[in-house]
Protein backbone atom coordinates (compact mmCIF):
# COMPACT_ATOMS: atom_id res chain seq x y z
CA UNK A 1 0.00 0.00 0.00
CA UNK A 2 2.75 2.45 0.92
CA UNK A 3 4.32 2.15 -2.61
CA UNK A 4 0.81 2.54 -3.96
CA UNK A 5 0.09 5.77 -2.13
CA UNK A 6 3.62 7.13 -3.84
CA UNK A 7 2.17 6.51 -7.45
CA UNK A 8 -0.90 8.06 -6.48
CA UNK A 9 0.70 11.40 -4.85
CA UNK A 10 2.80 11.56 -8.03
CA UNK A 11 -0.57 11.47 -9.91
CA UNK A 12 -1.76 14.33 -7.64
CA UNK A 13 1.04 16.49 -7.90
CA UNK A 14 1.81 15.99 -11.50
CA UNK A 15 -1.66 16.07 -12.67
CA UNK A 16 -1.97 19.24 -14.84
CA UNK A 17 1.53 18.38 -16.42
CA UNK A 18 1.66 14.29 -16.96
CA UNK A 19 4.42 15.06 -19.04
CA UNK A 20 6.46 15.94 -16.02
CA UNK A 21 5.77 12.58 -14.00
CA UNK A 22 7.40 10.99 -16.45
CA UNK A 23 10.48 12.93 -16.43
CA UNK A 24 10.42 12.78 -12.34
CA UNK A 25 10.23 9.23 -13.35
CA UNK A 26 13.33 9.28 -16.25
CA UNK A 27 15.59 10.90 -13.28
CA UNK A 28 14.88 9.31 -10.14
CA UNK A 29 13.03 6.00 -10.85
CA UNK A 30 10.78 5.75 -8.23
CA UNK A 31 7.71 7.59 -7.18
CA UNK A 32 9.53 7.73 -3.46
CA UNK A 33 12.24 8.82 -4.66
CA UNK A 34 10.56 11.59 -6.56
CA UNK A 35 8.68 12.67 -3.39
CA UNK A 36 12.07 12.17 -1.25
CA UNK A 37 14.10 14.09 -3.37
CA UNK A 38 16.15 17.45 -2.12
CA UNK A 39 14.57 20.95 -3.71
CA UNK A 40 17.88 21.20 -5.68
CA UNK A 41 17.18 18.27 -7.57
CA UNK A 42 13.84 18.62 -8.68
CA UNK A 43 14.68 22.11 -9.55
CA UNK A 44 16.78 20.26 -12.28
CA UNK A 45 13.84 18.55 -14.32
CA UNK A 46 12.63 20.34 -17.39
CA UNK A 47 8.92 21.85 -16.53
CA UNK A 48 9.40 22.03 -12.38
CA UNK A 49 8.61 24.92 -11.27
CA UNK A 50 9.33 26.28 -8.24
CA UNK A 51 6.45 26.00 -6.62
CA UNK A 52 5.83 22.21 -7.84
CA UNK A 53 8.97 21.30 -6.38
CA UNK A 54 8.37 22.86 -3.29
CA UNK A 55 4.88 21.14 -3.39
CA UNK A 56 6.98 18.30 -3.82
CA UNK A 57 8.84 18.57 -0.70
CA UNK A 58 6.18 18.90 1.53
CA UNK A 59 3.66 16.98 0.70
CA UNK A 60 1.33 16.24 3.28
CA UNK A 61 -1.94 14.40 2.04
CA UNK A 62 -4.45 12.94 4.12
CA UNK A 63 -3.70 9.54 3.42
CA UNK A 64 -6.54 7.73 4.43
CA UNK A 65 -8.55 10.66 1.95
CA UNK A 66 -6.30 9.16 -0.68
CA UNK A 67 -6.28 5.81 -0.66
CA UNK A 68 -10.91 6.13 0.06
CA UNK A 69 -10.17 8.37 -2.94
CA UNK A 70 -8.33 6.02 -5.43
CA UNK A 71 -8.68 2.83 -4.16
CA UNK A 72 -12.49 2.65 -3.99
CA UNK A 73 -12.44 -0.19 -6.80
CA UNK A 74 -13.79 -3.59 -6.50
CA UNK A 75 -12.59 -7.03 -8.27
CA UNK A 76 -12.39 -7.69 -11.62
CA UNK A 77 -11.32 -3.20 -11.77
CA UNK A 78 -7.45 -2.94 -10.60
CA UNK A 79 -5.33 -0.29 -10.60
CA UNK A 80 -2.24 -0.53 -12.19
CA UNK A 81 0.97 1.43 -12.02
CA UNK A 82 2.95 2.72 -14.73
CA UNK A 83 5.97 0.25 -13.65
CA UNK A 84 3.45 -2.70 -14.11
CA UNK A 85 4.55 -5.61 -16.53
CA UNK A 86 0.72 -5.34 -17.56
CA UNK A 87 0.68 -1.35 -18.67
CA UNK A 88 0.41 -1.00 -22.49
CA UNK A 89 3.81 -0.64 -23.62
CA UNK A 90 3.38 1.34 -26.19
CA UNK A 91 0.90 4.16 -24.01
CA UNK A 92 4.46 3.81 -21.43
CA UNK A 93 6.97 5.19 -24.38
CA UNK A 94 4.80 8.82 -25.25
CA UNK A 95 5.46 11.81 -23.54
CA UNK A 96 2.96 12.24 -20.97
CA UNK A 97 1.47 8.52 -20.25
CA UNK A 98 -0.69 8.38 -16.78
CA UNK A 99 0.73 6.62 -14.16
CA UNK A 100 -1.74 5.27 -13.08
CA UNK A 101 -4.33 3.47 -14.69
CA UNK A 102 -8.08 1.50 -13.86
CA UNK A 103 -8.09 -1.42 -16.11
CA UNK A 104 -11.49 -3.81 -16.30
CA UNK A 105 -10.27 -6.90 -18.55
CA UNK A 106 -7.38 -7.84 -20.43
CA UNK A 107 -5.22 -4.85 -21.94
CA UNK A 108 -3.08 -5.83 -25.39
CA UNK A 109 0.03 -7.47 -24.73
CA UNK A 110 3.42 -6.31 -26.51
CA UNK A 111 3.34 -7.50 -30.01
CA UNK A 112 -0.94 -7.43 -30.37
CA UNK A 113 -1.66 -5.33 -33.23
CA UNK A 114 -3.63 -2.16 -32.05
CA UNK A 115 -5.53 0.49 -34.01
CA UNK A 116 -7.48 3.35 -32.81
CA UNK A 117 -10.82 4.18 -35.36
CA UNK A 118 -12.39 7.52 -33.65
CA UNK A 119 -15.29 10.01 -35.58
CA UNK A 120 -18.19 11.97 -35.17
CA UNK A 121 -20.85 11.40 -33.04
CA UNK A 122 -23.29 11.74 -35.62
CA UNK A 123 -22.25 9.75 -38.48
CA UNK A 124 -23.63 9.68 -41.76
CA UNK A 125 -24.91 6.90 -43.48
CA UNK A 126 -21.72 6.81 -45.10
CA UNK A 127 -19.28 6.63 -41.88
CA UNK A 128 -21.23 4.07 -40.50
CA UNK A 129 -21.13 2.45 -43.41
CA UNK A 130 -17.41 2.71 -43.57
CA UNK A 131 -16.90 2.25 -39.78
CA UNK A 132 -18.44 -1.14 -39.63
CA UNK A 133 -16.84 -2.19 -42.77
CA UNK A 134 -13.18 -1.00 -41.59
CA UNK A 135 -13.39 -2.10 -37.71
CA UNK A 136 -14.76 -5.51 -38.70
CA UNK A 137 -12.56 -6.40 -41.50
CA UNK A 138 -9.31 -5.03 -39.01
CA UNK A 139 -10.74 -7.06 -36.02
CA UNK A 140 -11.37 -10.49 -38.11
CA UNK A 141 -7.55 -10.19 -38.68
CA UNK A 142 -6.38 -9.73 -35.65
CA UNK A 143 -6.40 -6.08 -34.41
CA UNK A 144 -7.62 -4.82 -31.61
CA UNK A 145 -9.42 -1.61 -32.08
CA UNK A 146 -9.53 0.55 -29.88
CA UNK A 147 -11.52 3.57 -28.88
CA UNK A 148 -13.90 6.39 -26.54
CA UNK A 149 -16.79 4.57 -26.08
CA UNK A 150 -18.36 7.76 -27.40
CA UNK A 151 -22.03 7.53 -29.30
CA UNK A 152 -21.50 7.21 -32.99
CA UNK A 153 -18.61 5.95 -34.86
CA UNK A 154 -16.55 5.37 -31.52
CA UNK A 155 -19.76 2.32 -30.67
CA UNK A 156 -20.08 1.15 -34.18
CA UNK A 157 -15.95 0.36 -34.20
CA UNK A 158 -16.43 -1.16 -30.38
CA UNK A 159 -19.50 -2.90 -31.52
CA UNK A 160 -18.21 -4.49 -35.13
CA UNK A 161 -14.88 -5.60 -33.12
CA UNK A 162 -16.49 -7.54 -31.08
CA UNK A 163 -19.52 -8.95 -33.23
CA UNK A 164 -16.41 -9.96 -35.68
CA UNK A 165 -14.27 -11.88 -33.13
CA UNK A 166 -12.46 -9.40 -32.30
CA UNK A 167 -11.14 -7.63 -29.00
CA UNK A 168 -11.67 -4.04 -28.49
CA UNK A 169 -10.39 -1.24 -25.74
CA UNK A 170 -12.57 1.41 -24.03
CA UNK A 171 -10.77 4.70 -23.03
CA UNK A 172 -13.24 6.69 -20.40
CA UNK A 173 -13.32 10.09 -20.07
CA UNK A 174 -14.66 9.83 -16.61
CA UNK A 175 -13.97 7.18 -13.59
CA UNK A 176 -14.16 3.37 -14.58
CA UNK A 177 -17.21 3.64 -12.62
CA UNK A 178 -19.30 5.20 -14.19
CA UNK A 179 -21.33 4.02 -17.75
CA UNK A 180 -21.02 7.09 -20.23
CA UNK A 181 -23.38 7.41 -22.16
CA UNK A 182 -25.73 4.88 -19.90
CA UNK A 183 -27.29 3.25 -23.36
CA UNK A 184 -23.56 1.64 -23.70
CA UNK A 185 -23.75 -0.51 -20.75
CA UNK A 186 -23.67 -3.96 -22.59
CA UNK A 187 -21.11 -2.65 -24.74
CA UNK A 188 -19.15 -2.35 -21.33
CA UNK A 189 -19.67 -5.82 -20.05
CA UNK A 190 -19.07 -7.35 -23.49
CA UNK A 191 -15.45 -4.98 -23.99
CA UNK A 192 -14.56 -6.60 -20.38
CA UNK A 193 -14.99 -9.37 -21.42
CA UNK A 194 -13.03 -9.38 -25.18
CA UNK A 195 -10.46 -6.84 -24.48
CA UNK A 196 -10.59 -4.11 -21.61
CA UNK A 197 -11.90 -0.58 -20.48
CA UNK A 198 -9.51 2.07 -19.26
CA UNK A 199 -9.69 5.08 -17.10
CA UNK A 200 -6.71 7.08 -15.60
CA UNK A 201 -9.67 9.12 -13.50
CA UNK A 202 -10.40 7.79 -9.85
CA UNK A 203 -13.45 6.57 -9.63
CA UNK A 204 -16.64 8.59 -9.12
CA UNK A 205 -15.00 11.16 -11.68
CA UNK A 206 -18.13 12.48 -13.44
CA UNK A 207 -17.65 12.94 -17.75
CA UNK A 208 -16.56 16.67 -17.33
CA UNK A 209 -15.19 18.33 -20.93
CA UNK A 210 -12.49 18.67 -20.21
CA UNK A 211 -11.40 15.04 -19.44
CA UNK A 212 -12.04 13.75 -22.93
CA UNK A 213 -8.90 15.76 -24.66
CA UNK A 214 -6.85 14.11 -22.04
CA UNK A 215 -8.56 10.40 -22.59
CA UNK A 216 -7.58 11.00 -25.95
CA UNK A 217 -3.59 11.04 -25.88
CA UNK A 218 -4.28 7.26 -24.37
CA UNK A 219 -6.60 6.17 -27.09
CA UNK A 220 -3.51 7.26 -29.87
CA UNK A 221 -1.11 6.45 -26.79
CA UNK A 222 -2.21 2.22 -26.58
CA UNK A 223 -2.51 2.27 -30.67
CA UNK A 224 -0.10 1.61 -33.91
CA UNK A 225 -2.04 4.09 -35.35
CA UNK A 226 -5.30 6.50 -35.26
CA UNK A 227 -8.15 6.15 -38.22
CA UNK A 228 -10.52 9.17 -38.28
CA UNK A 229 -14.05 8.40 -40.46
CA UNK A 230 -15.66 11.70 -40.46
CA UNK A 231 -14.94 14.82 -38.16
CA UNK A 232 -16.25 18.13 -38.07
CA UNK A 233 -13.70 20.60 -38.17
CA UNK A 234 -12.85 21.34 -34.22
CA UNK A 235 -13.84 17.70 -33.42
CA UNK A 236 -12.22 15.83 -30.60
CA UNK A 237 -11.23 13.48 -32.89
CA UNK A 238 -8.98 15.41 -34.53
CA UNK A 239 -7.33 15.64 -31.13
CA UNK A 240 -6.93 12.25 -31.19
CA UNK A 241 -5.04 12.50 -34.47
CA UNK A 242 -3.23 15.44 -33.37
CA UNK A 243 -1.82 13.08 -30.09
CA UNK A 244 -1.05 10.47 -32.39
CA UNK A 245 1.18 12.50 -34.47
CA UNK A 246 2.66 14.27 -31.26
CA UNK A 247 3.25 10.12 -30.35
CA UNK A 248 5.15 9.72 -33.73
CA UNK A 249 2.09 7.28 -34.41
CA UNK A 250 0.42 6.45 -37.75
CA UNK A 251 -2.62 8.74 -38.55
CA UNK A 252 -5.26 7.36 -41.48
CA UNK A 253 -8.15 9.09 -42.49
CA UNK A 254 -11.75 8.06 -44.45
CA UNK A 255 -12.15 10.82 -47.60
CA UNK A 256 -15.83 12.19 -47.40
CA UNK A 257 -17.62 14.01 -49.35
CA UNK A 258 -16.79 17.92 -49.86
CA UNK A 259 -20.12 19.09 -49.21
CA UNK A 260 -20.34 17.36 -46.01
CA UNK A 261 -19.60 19.15 -42.65
CA UNK A 262 -18.62 15.50 -41.02
CA UNK A 263 -16.01 15.27 -43.69
CA UNK A 264 -14.42 18.51 -43.21
CA UNK A 265 -12.03 17.37 -40.77
CA UNK A 266 -10.60 14.36 -42.20
CA UNK A 267 -10.23 15.98 -45.49
CA UNK A 268 -7.73 18.11 -43.81
CA UNK A 269 -6.08 15.44 -42.54
CA UNK A 270 -5.61 14.59 -45.80
CA UNK A 271 -4.08 17.20 -47.16
CA UNK A 272 -1.98 17.67 -43.74
CA UNK A 273 -0.58 14.12 -44.83
CA UNK A 274 -2.80 11.28 -43.09
CA UNK A 275 -2.93 8.29 -45.67
CA UNK A 276 -6.36 8.13 -47.47
CA UNK A 277 -7.89 4.77 -46.63
CA UNK A 278 -9.94 3.31 -49.04
CA UNK A 279 -9.64 -0.70 -47.51
CA UNK A 280 -8.06 -2.00 -44.70
CA UNK A 281 -4.89 -2.85 -47.39
CA UNK A 282 -4.12 0.86 -47.10
CA UNK A 283 -3.59 0.42 -43.00
CA UNK A 284 -2.02 -2.82 -43.62
CA UNK A 285 0.99 -1.94 -45.81
CA UNK A 286 2.00 0.85 -43.26
CA UNK A 287 3.04 -2.18 -40.69
CA UNK A 288 4.75 -4.42 -43.20
CA UNK A 289 7.82 -4.80 -41.18
CA UNK A 290 6.01 -5.59 -37.93
CA UNK A 291 3.79 -8.14 -39.31
CA UNK A 292 4.45 -11.80 -39.49
CA UNK A 293 5.13 -13.76 -42.65
CA UNK A 294 1.39 -15.06 -42.95
CA UNK A 295 -0.05 -11.39 -42.82
CA UNK A 296 2.72 -10.54 -45.24
CA UNK A 297 0.96 -13.35 -47.55
CA UNK A 298 -2.21 -12.23 -46.93
CA UNK A 299 -1.81 -9.05 -48.15
CA UNK A 300 -2.78 -9.15 -51.96
CA UNK A 301 -5.14 -7.83 -54.07
CA UNK A 302 -8.39 -9.64 -53.87
CA UNK A 303 -9.44 -11.37 -56.82
CA UNK A 304 -11.75 -8.82 -59.45
CA UNK A 305 -15.55 -9.54 -60.00
CA UNK A 306 -16.39 -9.26 -63.60
CA UNK A 307 -19.20 -7.32 -64.34
CA UNK A 308 -21.25 -6.93 -67.77
CA UNK A 309 -21.38 -3.27 -69.44
CA UNK A 310 -24.68 -2.54 -68.01
CA UNK A 311 -23.92 -3.78 -64.28
CA UNK A 312 -20.75 -2.03 -64.37
CA UNK A 313 -22.96 1.16 -65.56
CA UNK A 314 -25.10 1.15 -62.24
CA UNK A 315 -22.28 0.22 -60.06
CA UNK A 316 -20.60 3.26 -61.42
CA UNK A 317 -23.34 5.21 -60.50
CA UNK A 318 -23.38 3.71 -56.74
CA UNK A 319 -21.65 5.13 -53.72
CA UNK A 320 -22.08 5.04 -49.63
CA UNK A 321 -24.34 7.78 -50.00
CA UNK A 322 -28.48 6.02 -50.42
CA UNK A 323 -29.90 6.09 -54.18
CA UNK A 324 -32.73 5.54 -54.65
CA UNK A 325 -33.91 3.10 -57.48
CA UNK A 326 -36.22 5.47 -59.44
CA UNK A 327 -32.73 7.91 -59.64
CA UNK A 328 -30.89 4.86 -60.99
CA UNK A 329 -33.36 4.16 -63.70
CA UNK A 330 -33.76 7.44 -64.67
CA UNK A 331 -29.55 7.72 -64.70
CA UNK A 332 -29.26 4.56 -66.70
CA UNK A 333 -31.80 4.65 -69.29
CA UNK A 334 -33.02 1.53 -68.14
CA UNK A 335 -36.28 -0.13 -67.76
CA UNK A 336 -37.27 -0.74 -64.35
CA UNK A 337 -37.81 -4.18 -64.65
CA UNK A 338 -33.52 -4.52 -66.11
CA UNK A 339 -32.37 -2.49 -63.33
CA UNK A 340 -34.02 -4.68 -61.24
CA UNK A 341 -33.14 -7.33 -62.23
CA UNK A 342 -29.21 -6.27 -62.37
CA UNK A 343 -29.45 -4.76 -58.41
CA UNK A 344 -30.16 -8.25 -57.61
CA UNK A 345 -27.12 -9.68 -59.43
CA UNK A 346 -24.81 -7.02 -58.21
CA UNK A 347 -26.37 -7.56 -54.67
CA UNK A 348 -25.57 -11.58 -54.74
CA UNK A 349 -21.96 -10.85 -56.14
CA UNK A 350 -21.52 -8.73 -52.59
CA UNK A 351 -21.15 -5.94 -54.35
CA UNK A 352 -23.91 -3.48 -53.25
CA UNK A 353 -26.31 -3.63 -50.63
CA UNK A 354 -30.23 -2.50 -50.62
CA UNK A 355 -31.04 -0.02 -47.78
CA UNK A 356 -34.20 1.01 -46.15
CA UNK A 357 -36.69 3.07 -48.69
CA UNK A 358 -35.78 1.33 -51.97
CA UNK A 359 -32.36 3.00 -51.80
CA UNK A 360 -28.80 1.19 -52.59
CA UNK A 361 -25.62 1.45 -51.84
CA UNK A 362 -21.97 -0.16 -52.76
CA UNK A 363 -20.66 -2.31 -50.41
CA UNK A 364 -17.25 -1.37 -49.12
CA UNK A 365 -14.92 -3.39 -50.61
CA UNK A 366 -12.00 -3.25 -52.95
CA UNK A 367 -11.68 0.46 -51.75
CA UNK A 368 -15.72 0.93 -53.09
Amino acid sequence: MKDLYAWIILYELTYSRPYVAKRLLERFGHPQDVLNASFESLMEIDGISPNMARAIGETRYDRGKIIDKYCKIQKPVRLITFDDPSYPERLREIPDPPVILYVNGELPVKNEKTISIVGTRRPTPYGRKVAEYLAGELARDGWIIISGMARGIDGIAHKKALESGGKSVGVLGCGIDIIYPGEHQELFDNITRNGAIVSEFPPGTPPEKYNFPRRNRIISGISWGTLVIEAAEGSGSLITAHFALDQGREVFAVPGNISSKMSKGTNRLIKEGAKIVEDVQDIMEEYMPMLTHKEKHDIKDSPKVFLMEKEQLIYDMLSLDPLHIDIIRQKSGLLLQEVMDILLRLELKGLIEQVPGNQYIRAFLQGG
